[in-house]
């Protein structure tokens, strides 16, 4: 099984950037742990981050095929990006949406996930924990297939 890990604008500054709301490890950290969880469950991940919306939506377009699921914390494209919504839509590859802090309890213009619908779940507010229930997620609706 192998599995996309796709990561929006700004999270490659984790670590340093407010890290009272978003910690203190970077994503190299989080990448790391995920990478050990995923050996021992015998998956394949690839890591990704950008700036870049376009970039994005190439990496979910070229996922179709090529992996069994992506794992996408979209940071403030969540709430803006209806180009996601519509690449997310249009591969048709299990995608779970995942947050490090609860967007539900932050600024309200956070509260509203425009790419929500067109993925298999979400999970947010459990810090870089986030991403290793992202990978068992990924994993699971691959086996309710």
């Amino acid at each position: 099984m192998k599995i996309l890990f796709l990561n929006g604008p700004n999270l490659n500054l984790l670590g340093t950037r407010e890290p009272e709301v978003y910690g203190r490890m970077t994503l190299a950290d989080i990448e790391a742990q995920v990478r050990q969880q995923a050996e021992q469950l015998e998956v394949t991940v690839d890591f990704r981050q950008s700036n870049v919306e376009g970039e994005l939506i190439g990496w979910i377009q070229q996922a179709k095929g090529n992996f069994d699921a992506i794992v996408l914390n979209a940071a403030a494209y969540t709430h803006t990006s209806i180009a996601l919504r519509d690449a997310i839509s249009a591969v048709a590859v299990p995608t779970i949406e995942i947050h490090l802090t609860n967007i539900h309890a932050r600024e309200e213009f956070r509260h509203n996930s425009v790419i929500a619908p067109v993925c298999r779940g979400q999970i947010c507010g459990f810090g870089a924990k986030s991403y290793i229930l992202g990978l068992e997620a990924a994993i699971d609706v691959n086996d309710v297939k």
